[in-house]
């Protein structure tokens, strides 16, 4: 009991209480490993004491002090003590609620997050530590994102938590002037936290509903701050709402993936849909779309199809190739494949896979891809190997055993398939 209200606190408010402490003490690295002890406390001082009315203040309030006696270990508390006094009051008051924010904005995270997107840092600096302290992803759940090896993304993330502390770079959100340098990231972070809740990386769960509802959340907030409204800040909230909203029916009830084309439709969150598809009206309907409104767009196709037969791909393969034109990711790409092959066959989709096997071999949704228009085509012994080399790079069981029955399907057996220690999936 006490072990699972740890756990649900720790991936459901650790964002939260991360971008609190990093206020008060100043230190991305001081507050994350106060925060890992407080939770580790948590589990032996509960289960004597019993669960705290607030555990979140508790949280804060431990790691806290925990912060304080790592700067005096480090000789710098004399620096920081001023500073900690002053804003002691505010703690308690930040753990009951939201830190106020400059600009009026009461949400330490999203503080965190422009903070993380400061121009200073490179771009995929900014992103991977805004995944790691916000959401609490693991580096090798970065890694993953980033298809890089997770000693790469070590090092990154050292490198940037050391510039913000050499460079003196401030919390806060920044003056609206500030924003398009920072706009980008800050969206780039929004969406990778969303993805990682919609098809997590590892675990038993298919989804992190906490992730999502987050992204969604915070890329609200970003879109309340603007003073007038923007195409991609509009096709974003749009994509993920209409994405999000087939959720409930990405699983079954034992917790196994559902292929979209075969999902219950009236599982879909109608609410969820009217919204979206209003948003990429409005945004399609303002200027030009970028990126996120064009996946967007993809999304609304499959959100108006009351059947999956009914799904307008030839239209889908031509938004994949204006978002093709304008950011070349191998990903992408391969999703333009899938899409070519509803329209043209299994035969054409797969020599423009084929082509992506260089680039995106550590990605197990490549090789099942792969796999899966192989079994079209009737090459089962072919078929079966893709889905080997798919299962020994998943994490996620729901989809390993979802490849496993693929693979059982085509007549070979799972058994032998190894489980990757190289976790370099997707953008």
């Amino acid at each position: 009991m006490v072990r699972e209200a740890v756990d649900r606190l720790y991936r459901e408010e650790w964002g939260r209480i991360l971008a609190t402490l990093i206020r008060l003490v100043g230190d991305f690295d001081v507050a994350e490993e106060a925060a890992q002890e407080a939770f580790t406390l948590a589990v032996e001082e509960w289960a004597a004491r019993g669960v705290p009315h607030n555990p979140r203040a508790w949280i804060v309030q431990t790691a806290r002090h925990k912060a304080i006696d790592r700067l005096r270990r480090r000789a710098r508390f004399a620096d920081k003590a001023a500073q900690l006094a002053a804003e002691a009051d505010d703690a308690s008051h930040d753990d009951a609620g939201e830190g106020a924010v400059d600009g009026g904005v009461r949400d330490e995270r999203l503080r965190l997050i422009f903070t993380c997107c400061h121009p200073a840092l490179a771009v995929e600096a900014q992103v991977a530590l805004t995944l790691r302290t916000l959401c609490g992803l693991t580096t090798e759940e970065i890694a993953r994102a980033f298809l890089v090896p997770a000693t790469t993304m070590a090092q990154r993330l050292v490198r940037a938590k050391g510039k913000i502390r050499a460079a003196a770079i401030p919390y806060r959100v920044p003056a609206q002037a500030d924003w398009p340098d920072r706009l980008d990231a800050v969206m780039a972070v929004v969406y990778l936290v969303f993805n990682e809740g919609y098809a997590a990386a590892q675990g038993d769960s298919l989804v992190r509903r906490e992730l999502c509802a987050e992204a969604i959340r915070l890329q609200r907030i970003i879109r309340a701050l603007l003073p007038s409204p923007l195409v991609e800040v509009d096709g974003l909230l749009a994509l993920m709402l209409l994405t999000d909203a087939r959720r409930d029916a990405r699983a079954d009830a034992g917790g196994d993936l559902v292929l979209l084309a075969e999902q219950d439709r009236s599982k879909w969150d109608g609410a969820a849909i009217a919204e979206g598809l209003e948003l990429v009206r409005t945004a399609l309907g303002r200027g030009l779309p970028g990126p996120y409104a064009l996946q967007a767009a993809i999304a609304a196709l499959h959100a108006e199809a009351t059947r999956a037969e009914e799904t307008d791909w030839p239209q889908i393969v031509a938004l994949y190739g204006a978002l093709w034109s304008q950011h070349r990711s191998p990903v992408i790409a391969l999703n333009r494949a899938v899409a070519v092959a509803m329209v043209s066959g299994p035969e054409v989709g797969l020599q423009l896979v084929d082509v992506l096997g260089e680039v995106l071999d550590g990605y197990h949704l490549f090789h099942a891809t792969r796999a899966d228009l192989l079994r079209q085509l009737d090459r089962r012994a072919e078929a079966g190997e893709a889905y080997r080399s798919a299962l020994a790079r998943a994490e996620n069981e729901a989809e390993r055993r979802f490849i496993s029955r693929r693979l059982a399907e085509v007549g070979s057996p799972a058994g032998s398939a190894p489980r990757s220690s190289d976790r370099r999936p997707p953008e």
